[in-house]
This record gives C-alpha cells, structure tokens and sequence, in this order.
C-alpha cells in the first residue's frame, strides 16, 4: 500500500516501540549497551541490528484450577534472543513484577554471557507473572506443568534450554524436565539444567554462580592490588549467588560487614558470622532479625564503608540516585543488570571498578553447561572436576576481558561485550542468511 501524501515512510530498520531505547525498562538499557560497543566491531557493526532484536518472543497464557476450584489465568513468556552460536540458554523466573521488557534483556545478557565465557550457547529466558509465595505446591507444579507444555514447541535439549532463576530451583527444573519428557514420550534430562543430581543435575550446580562471583573478584583484586585479608564485603541478595560469594570471601579472609535482602538489612562492623547467617535465612527465609548484627535502614546500605560490593537480588538497584553513596573499589556483579547506565558513569568517574554481571555471574551457565555435557554422556564428573573446570573457565574469559578493556581503554562492561557481540555476531555472518 502507498503512503499517505506528505507521511514519511518508516525507515526500514525501524524497531517496533516495545524494542526501542527510549522505552524505558531493561530491554532500553540492554539497548543503550548495544549502542555503547557498536564502535568497536569493526565490519560486524554491518550485523549489529541483529542484537536489537530478539529472534523469537512467545508470550502464553497459562490457566490453572486452584486448590478452591476457581480457574487462574497468569502470563507467561519464553524470549530466544540469539541462536547463532548455539541453542537458547536462560532461566525461568516466577515474579510478580515478570515483564516482557525484563525477559527479552535478561534473554539479550544470556546471549552476552554465554558468549562472553565460549559456550555454545545463544541466549533465551523465560517467566511467569506470579508470586509463587501465593501457590501452594500443587498450584505451583500445575502452573509448571502448564507453563512448560505452552512453551514446549520451543524448547528442546537442542533447541532452547531453561534453568532456574528467580524463585525457580531444581524441583520446578524437575516439573518441567517431566513434562517435556512426557509430552514427547521420551526422557529428556537435557531439556533443563539445575535439575536434581539424582535426575541428571550437576554436582557444583548450585554453587556455580556465587563461585564465580567469587573467582574473577579474586581474579580483579590480584591485578587492582586490592588484599582480600580484612576486605570489607557489602552484599545485597544472601541466597544461592549472595550467601555463596560471601561464604567463600569470608572463607579467603575478608570480613563481611552488611547484608541487605527483602527482609531487612544487617550490619557488623567486625564483620559477620556468615555461617550462622546463612543457617538463619534458611531458617527464617531472610537477614531480618538476625540476633549477630545491628538492624540498619535499607538506604544505608550502599553508603557502607567496604572496599567490595556485590549486588546480588534484582536489576535496577544501583542508579543515579545512590551510585554516588557508593564507596566500595570493586563492584561484583551477582544479579543481572543491577547498575544502571547512569549509575555506570558516575561508578566509572569515581574510580569504581564494576565486574560486570555478564561476566561475574556467569558461573552458574558455565556449569549448566557442564550439566548439559554430562546429560548428554551420561557421563558424571566430581564436584572437584567441576570447580576446577568452572574456575579454569572464568580465570580465562576474565583475562580476556581485562586485556581488551586495557587495549581499548574502556570498562570491563564494554569489554565484555565488545569480546561478546563479536563472537556472536562473526558466527552470525559465516553462517549467512537463509534463505
């Protein structure tokens, strides 16, 4: 159809709006760190549309009958953001405040990360609109089932992988890996990873992620002369990726000072007993409290006196509004997208060094990664290979990450997607457009 006389035809790379910069939300910062690197590739900047736009978004409604009889509708998604490197790999997460917008950044950070460590993965993510605290189990393994035959024409041991995330575990991995299984008329262990050792998880599985927090803050502080004796650490999240990195940080002699999650926020100047945290919050479901520590107001939190901090809940909690409370050298980045762009720059111009999450937590794909292998072998590894393997792995993308933000004489942010979007996007062009 011809244009209306004096209406100017939308330019043919033109996004649709809920993909576009300026709609704000994760997707707009995702963007805004695509635009950042894009000087950087060289010719692939020729393919640097394909990251903007994610390759399939599927949004499902998923129907239950609760526990009183009544039907329940809640909105599901699945993003696969890039495959050209390998099948789709990411979480799924139940959270009330799930948005599209949410999923297609986390799904766009897994194709990062999982190039960013060289596993052959692209990146996907899924979730649910719901707060499971509200299910009780049966509703939430319906809701499971549910949600994973609605997205089953996607997902596949070779074709798109989940995972848990937020409020997800290796049970809900278990719903999901039956379900597939049934619905296909064959067990398929290596359709989830995080699954139960005994359904074919991973030993080290859980761990995975705080363990690499943990190794490249180790890697970070060797080439920044930063002693890790008597460090003072700030954590922000205290379950498997915040309560694992402070363990093994306390553990390599560092003093973990605060902890701050949805419950409340702790503080010890002398530095906290982590494991009788830990054994509290498995206790009580959360730092709130804890008898070992002072109660301290959550805004507090950033302004605390440490030289490492590692935000370890959800995106968006560092910001222009509180970045500059900030007086930690070194920045881990446990959740996905928890600094903002602005947040970023004023970090950046304080002298703050931010390992960024597409690289700082990327232990957790890495050992799915592991999990998925010894699936497809039936073949299983020691918890000890596992975490030789895992650390070996992030020493080496760190490394690399370092020499290019010397090189370039750019943030270690920008350099991990600098390594990234070249890997994806070099794979993207050998392999051409079909048809």
């Amino acid at each position: 159809m011809a244009n209306t006389p004096g209406t100017p035809a939308a330019p043919a790379h033109s996004l649709p709006s809920y993909m576009q910069a300026d709609h704000l939300g994760p997707w707009g910062i995702y963007l805004q760190q695509v635009d950042r690197v894009t000087p950087y590739l060289g010719h692939l900047a020729r393919w640097v549309e394909t990251l903007k736009r994610p390759k399939r978004i599927l949004v499902v409604d998923v129907p239950i009958e609760l526990d009183n009889g009544t039907i329940a509708h809640y909105e599901g998604y699945r993003v696969q953001h890039n495959l050209s490197r390998g099948p789709g790999k990411g979480g799924v997460r139940f959270h009330q405040d799930v948005t599209l917008s949410e999923v297609m950044a986390l799904s766009a950070w897994m194709s990062i990360k999982n190039a960013a460590v060289n596993v052959p993965y692209g990146g996907a993510k899924g979730g649910i609109r719901v707060d499971p605290k509200t299910l009780s189990r049966g509703e939430l393994e319906r809701l499971t089932r549910r949600y994973t035959s609605e997205i089953g024409l996607l997902i596949g041991p070779s074709k798109d992988i989940p995972a848990p995330d937020v409020n997800t575990n290796g049970q809900i991995m278990a719903w999901m890996m039956d379900t597939y299984s049934m619905n296909t008329g064959a067990t398929a262990t290596g359709v989830v990873t995080g699954k139960p050792v005994d359904l074919g998880g991973s030993l080290g599985r859980v761990e995975a992620t705080g363990r690499g927090v943990f190794t490249v803050g180790v890697e970070a502080a060797k080439l920044t002369g930063l002693a890790l004796e008597g460090a003072r650490v700030a954590v922000q999240g205290f379950g498997n990726v915040g309560g694992i990195a402070a363990k093994l940080f306390a553990e390599a002699g560092a003093k973990v000072v605060a902890v701050q999650d949805h419950t409340g926020t702790v503080f010890k100047g002398s530095g906290l007993d982590v494991p009788a945290l830990l054994a509290h919050v498995k206790q009580n479901g959360g730092v709130g409290g804890f008898a070992g520590a002072d109660a301290m107001n959550p805004g507090d939190f950033w302004g605390v006196d440490c030289e490492i901090l590692i935000p370890a809940a959800l995106e968006g909690q560092i910001t222009k509004d509180n970045a500059s409370q900030i007086k930690a050298k070194l920045v881990i980045e446990g959740a996905n997208g928890p600094t903002t762009p602005e947040a970023d720059d004023i970090l950046h111009d304080k002298g703050v060094l931010v390992l960024p999450d597409v690289i700082a937590n990327a232990g957790g794909v890495t050992v799915s990664y592991f999990e998925w292998v010894q699936d497809f072998s039936s073949f299983f590894w020691s918890e000890d290979e596992i975490n030789a393997r895992l650390v070996r792995i992030m020493q080496e993308a760190f490394a690399g990450v370092w020499q290019v933000s010397q090189e370039h004489k750019v943030s270690l942010r920008t350099a991990t997607f600098i390594v990234a979007c070249q890997r994806i996007l070099h794979a993207r062009e050998m392999r051409g457009l079909y048809p």
